[in-house]
């Protein structure tokens, strides 16, 4: 036998219900003062709120709620959180809205005569509480990520900035070698330029280092594109001809059966370390073998295109092919860095709005496939 329901429980969720529109003007009205609310529009305003009122109704009016947190986790307010952060809220104006619900909450059913006290008190508290810090949590996610957008672009200029006197440096140290070559220098001389050397190899060994780690960390807080148009062929066969001495010493063929004439839409540097790790990859697991690099057109209107890396090597279990994209399940020796590739191709290739899969079985090789969007979707 069902427990007996609080009456002002169930008067509550009716209220909310019938009242929808009206509670939802009344939260707007003081929303509007807040100084970040006063350019948004009607729908921009609302955002989530109307679906968090259905819920909070929902709850008020249910025998046995889920946990109210597992609910508004994956329900409206981490989106709110996020999308006023986007539009520029202050975090104390994104808590002023839900606790502005709250008093239009305690004003309606105080008009209608029902005592906010008791379950329906503690009910609206939670949901709201955990809704305020579920919203705050991804609004302080959402500018920790613009923090570390910012830094990384401003660390990338700086770094290729040195790039370009330390080249000339080098340019200069170069010149001097050749010409103190020609003079029989002193032991002192070939000593300053040997140490000019070092210390400039060793210089650009840093910055390559930093602008390396710079973009590793693209992977963990969003990859920044620079989409252009090219021709596959030509860049699978450069790849191919860099990666041919690693396959060789294994006995591996690799074979571009790419188009000639299909063309791509992407980020270049980027698809190149796809490529890379994937083909990387495939040698490793097909000692002696044939890798097979392809790609076709899948949609003449936006141009989307389907590129593949099959190789008949060694193959995956079907449990290892499930995970294989999760961090640290490539399923590779301690050490190995191809788990992280594999992150990375699949983080790169979303980044397109772009998706990539697997097929793969135990002694019949694997093959890696990724859909890119053409620039019509783009």
């Amino acid at each position: 036998m069902s427990p007996p329901t609080d009456p002002d429980r169930d008067r509550l969720a009716a209220l909310i219900k019938r009242e929808r529109s009206s509670l939802l003007d009344a939260w707007r009205a003081k929303v509007r003062q807040l100084p970040s609310a006063k350019h948004l529009d009607t729908p921009r305003l609302d955002d989530h709120m109307p679906r968090l009122v259905d819920e909070i109704s929902k709850l008020f009016d249910t025998q046995s709620p889920e946990s109210i947190m597992d609910a508004l986790r994956v329900s409206s307010p981490p989106a709110h959180g996020q999308q006023r952060e986007a539009e520029g809220f202050d975090l104390e104006e994104v808590v002023a809205e839900y606790n502005l619900l709250r008093g239009c909450i305690h004003d309606l059913a105080e008009r209608h005569g029902i005592a906010l006290q008791g379950e329906p008190f503690h009910i609206l508290n939670e949901v709201l509480d955990c809704a305020i810090g579920l919203a705050v949590q991804t609004f302080a996610t959402q500018q920790a990520l613009e923090v570390q957008r910012r830094r990384e672009e401003y660390l990338a200029f700086v770094m290729h900035d040195l790039r370009t006197p330390l080249n000339a440096i080098a340019l200069a140290a170069g010149g001097l070698d050749a010409a103190l070559s020609q003079q029989q220098p002193s032991d002192k001389h070939a000593q300053l330029l040997r140490a000019l050397r070092r210390n400039v190899n060793h210089l650009a060994g840093l910055i390559a280092r930093v602008i390396d780690e710079n973009a590793n960390l693209q992977t963990e807080v969003g990859v920044r594109l620079e989409k252009r148009e090219f021709d596959l062929w030509p860049f699978v066969e450069s790849l191919i001809h860099d990666l041919h001495p690693v396959a060789g010493t294994s006995s591996t063929e690799l074979l571009n059966e790419v188009p000639e004439e299909l063309v791509v839409y992407a980020d270049a540097n980027l698809l190149r370390r796809v490529f890379q790790n994937l083909i990387a990859n495939a040698i490793r697991y097909t000692p002696r073998g044939k890798i097979v690099i392809g790609a076709r057109a899948l949609d003449e209107r936006d141009h989307a295109i389907e590129c593949w890396v099959a190789d008949d090597g060694s193959g995956m279990p079907a449990d290892l092919v499930e995970r294989i994209f999760d961090k640290g399940e490539s399923g590779a020796a301690p050490g190995s860095n191809s788990g992280l590739g594999l992150v990375i191709v699949k983080t790169f290739v979303e980044a397109h709005g772009g998706a990539v899969s697997v097929d793969s079985a135990e002694r019949q090789g694997s093959t890696f496939r990724l859909r890119l969007p053409g620039k019509g979707t783009a």
